[in-house]
């Protein structure tokens, strides 16, 4: 059963291969999506910046940080940041970051905020490891089929917050994988609108012990900030609805072991999609690959669980 689903998988591999080049060509399939990463206008500056939040405004929409000093453009000091207001929304007086500090003419922002503290980016550090060993030893192994445990991993939150796969155990989830900044009407937001009927269908049909869990293709971009705001602005409700993200080497892994294919070129991301059901054991029990998906399959897979 195994050689027959790594067959179908090699098969699909090779079918995306033809239509990523079909892609390049200008002719865009269902399966795959671009996003360029905009330029940076001439005369803007970008550094990096490491500091603890003093202070959030959401009525000025900025940040105070204390920050380490930033060679050769200032010293350390205390001062005042425009942020995103899913940034502002998130943050925490105390709180450990590293940013991007971005200039523009008089004004200073951050972008691109991340937590710092040592517990967090040690528990994403190991379990991304450990994300990688297990990728390795599996080998051409890598891909879970139906019926086999998904592989444990820890990502951030759009709250900033460290989150294990484990936390989920107990409770069926329905796992995609999306990016925020996805330009194609018919991939990611198709599939973050479907995911939001779900959660709809699933409690008018009594499904109890639900979550959601979107994955960032794209974290070096999608910050916990990002999806903060991209959520809200989507009027999402993140009761059992999480959006995770980075660090990058632990999505590769997962992207592996759940048969989605991410190429980048340049400033462009070519993905595949798919979004899988796992069960209250752990264990993958339904899979529908593309984001033409229908929420009654799910309904009705998650009722025979």
């Amino acid at each position: 059963m195994k050689s027959c689903h790594l067959s179908a998988l090699r098969s699909a591999a090779c079918s995306l291969t033809a239509a990523l080049v079909l892609f390049s060509a200008g002719c865009a399939k269902q399966e795959t999506a671009v996003a360029a990463a905009p330029a940076i206008p001439p005369g803007e500056k970008h550094f990096p910046l490491k500091g603890e939040i003093v202070s959030a405004s959401k009525e000025h929409g900025t940040l105070t940080v204390t920050h380490e000093e930033i060679k050769g453009f200032m010293p350390a000091m205390t001062m005042e940041f425009k942020a995103s207001s899913g940034d502002i929304a998130i943050a925490k007086p105390g709180q450990h970051i590293r940013a991007e500090l971005v200039v523009r003419g008089d004004d200073f922002s951050l972008e691109k905020i991340w937590p710092d503290d040592t517990a967090t980016t040690a528990a994403l550090a190991a379990s991304a490891n450990a994300l990688a060993q297990d990728t390795s030893m599996r080998g051409k192994g890598a891909y879970r089929e139906i019926g086999e445990q998904l592989p444990d991993f820890t990502l951030l939150d759009q709250e900033g917050r460290a989150v294990s796969g484990s936390r989920f155990r107990g409770k069926q989830v329905v796992l995609n994988f999306i990016f925020t900044r996805c330009p194609v009407a018919t991939m990611c937001p198709a599939a973050t609108l479907r995911m939001m009927d779900l959660q709809k269908a699933a409690r008018a049909a009594n499904v109890k012990d639900l979550e959601l869990v979107s994955v960032s293709l794209d974290p070096e971009y999608d910050t916990p900030g990002v999806l903060k705001e991209y959520a809200a602005a989507r009027g999402i409700d993140t009761s059992n609805f999480s959006f995770l993200t980075g660090p990058d080497a632990a999505v590769r892994q997962l992207l592996a072991q759940l048969g989605v294919i991410r190429q980048f070129e340049g400033a462009t991301i070519k993905h595949t999609l798919a979004t899988v059901l796992i069960n209250e054991q752990g264990k993958i029990s339904y899979r529908a690959d593309g984001s033409t998906w229908l929420v009654d399959d799910f309904i009705r897979h998650m009722k025979k669980g």
